[in-house]
C-alpha cells in the first residue's frame, strides 16, 4: 500500500485510493470508490460507491460522500459539511433510480456544516461559507453564503475576496499573488497569473 489507512477504518474490497492519501479514524470507503493521490479523509467519513475525488482533496471530519457526487481535485470540504443525492427523499419510497449527479470543480471550498442539495455543479474555485445551502449552480469564483444561499461577490484563486461587482464588467488584482481576474458576461476568468 502507498497509501495510509487508519486501523479502525473500514474500506472495501475494490476501491481505488491513489499514493499518498490519509484515510484516518472510523472512516468507511465502499468498494467502487475511486479516490485520487494526496488526499486526507478525515475521522468518520463515509465515502459510496459511486464517487470520483480527486487528486489533493481534503475531506474534514464527519463528512458523507454519497452516490454521484463527482469530486474534482484540490477541493477543500469543511468539517461536517453535507451532500444529498436525492431531491425528494422519502423514507417508504425507493429512489435509489433517481439520484441526481453532483459535480464539485477544481479547488472549489465548501464550508463547515454548508448543505449541497443534490443536481448541481459548484464551478472552480468557488468558495461556499459555512452554513450556506446551496440549491443550484455556482458560477466560477463566486463567494456564496446563506440560507438559501446567495453570491456576495467574488474569489480569487487564493482565496482572497475581488472588488468587482456582481454584475456588469470589471475587473480586479488578488491582493495576495497579484494575478488578475476580469468580469464579463456575469462570469470571471482568471487571465494573468
Amino acid at each position: 500500500m502507498d497509501y495510509h489507512v487508519h486501523p479502525s477504518a473500514i474500506v472495501d474490497e475494490g476501491a481505488q485510493i491513489g499514493e499518498n492519501t490519509r484515510v484516518w479514524h472510523f472512516v468507511h470507503i465502499c468498494g467502487g470508490a475511486k479516490i485520487g493521490s494526496g488526499c486526507s479523509l478525515g475521522q468518520n467519513v463515509f465515502v459510496g460507491n459511486r464517487v470520483t475525488i480527486g487528486n489533493n482533496v481534503k475531506v474534514q471530519n464527519n463528512v458523507s460522500i454519497y452516490d454521484n457526487v463527482f469530486v474534482e481535485d484540490d477541493v477543500f470540504c469543511g468539517p461536517s459539511m453535507v451532500f444529498t443525492n436525492v431531491y425528494n427523499p422519502r423514507s417508504f419510497i425507493e429512489r435509489k433510480t433517481e439520484y441526481r449527479d453532483t459535480f464539485v470543480k477544481r479547488g472549489a471550498t465548501l464550508g463547515a456544516n454548508c448543505t449541497i442539495v443534490c443536481g448541481v455543479t459548484i464551478g472552480e474555485y468557488a468558495l461556499v461559507g459555512a452554513g450556506a445551502v446551496i440549491n443550484k449552480d455556482v458560477k466560477p469564483f463566486a463567494l456564496m453564503v446563506g440560507v438559501p444561499a446567495k453570491q456576495i461577490g467574488w474569489i480569487s484563486k487564493y482565496g482572497e475576496q475581488l472588488e468587482l461587482p456582481l454584475q456588469g464588467q470589471g475587473e480586479a488584482t488578488c491582493p495576495h499573488t497579484g494575478d488578475k481576474y476580469v468580469l464579463r458576461d456575469g462570469l470571471v476568468e482568471l487571465i494573468s497569473k
